[in-house]
């Protein structure tokens, strides 16, 4: 018997949107866009498919986010047997089994690149579904002087490399030696980088003092290695 044998017509017609939805978009579709795509009257009968499928081996449902819906193996299995024009049903894998694979930044040399091999603890897998934006590394968090935005010491802060940043915004700076991450306020006069926590004075970036933005905050892992 084939995997896909296993899977009502129903829940074969849920698998397939899914998958159509990743390849369109990058991202599944949310509860009530499967109701609405497939006629149920509320997004709580497309869940308990859902449910029905992830019992079944054929997804993993993150609780708490509307899109929290991954295809595993064996669904890209089922539906490659199953056949009938899924075009992204090829030799490779769903775009949503997909993990992005992040290097974890510990310690940063003064004068040495961010993404300087020296400074890769290791190399991460991570759901890119966690991400609005899609982060370039992992910077290991020291330090409490941001714990009132949630960021507390340990924590992996995924970061995406750019300069192209806004005021309020979490940043990932360079300021002389030193490497920190600090909620960036950018005035007429002076750039200072502020903490999340009282305990800590705002830094003043001085007129020729050498500043870098390394990169903006996009996302937070906790207790992930």
């Amino acid at each position: 018997m084939t995997q896909a044998a296993k899977l009502t017509a129903r829940q074969e017609e849920i698998l397939r949107l899914i998958a159509r939805s990743i390849e369109r978009s990058g991202y599944p579709p949310t509860r009530a866009e499967i109701a609405a795509e497939l006629g149920f009257r509320s997004a709580n009968a497309a869940e308990d498919h859902l449910h029905a499928l992830a019992r079944k081996g054929m997804l993993e449902l993150a609780s708490g986010t509307s899109r929290g819906i991954r295809l595993t193996a064996q669904a890209g299995a089922a539906l490659r047997a199953a056949g009938g024009g899924v075009r992204l049903l090829s030799a490779r894998a769903l775009p949503g089994m997909e993990q992005l694979m992040l290097p974890l930044i510990g310690r940063v040399a003064a004068g040495h690149p961010i993404l300087a091999q020296e400074h890769v603890e290791s190399t991460l897998a991570v759901d890119p579904q966690l991400f609005t934006s899609r982060p370039d590394y992992l910077l290991k968090v020291r330090g409490a002087s941001m714990v009132n935005a949630g960021i507390l010491d340990g924590d992996l802060l995924a970061v995406r490399q750019t300069r192209d940043v806004h005021n309020g915004q979490i940043v990932v700076a360079r300021l002389g030696d030193e490497v920190t991450v600090k909620r960036l306020r950018r005035g007429a006069q002076r750039i200072e980088l502020l903490a999340e926590n009282p305990d800590f004075a705002p830094i003043v970036v001085e007129p020729g003092q050498p500043f870098d933005i390394e990169g903006l905050a996009v996302g937070l892992l906790r207790n992930a290695i």
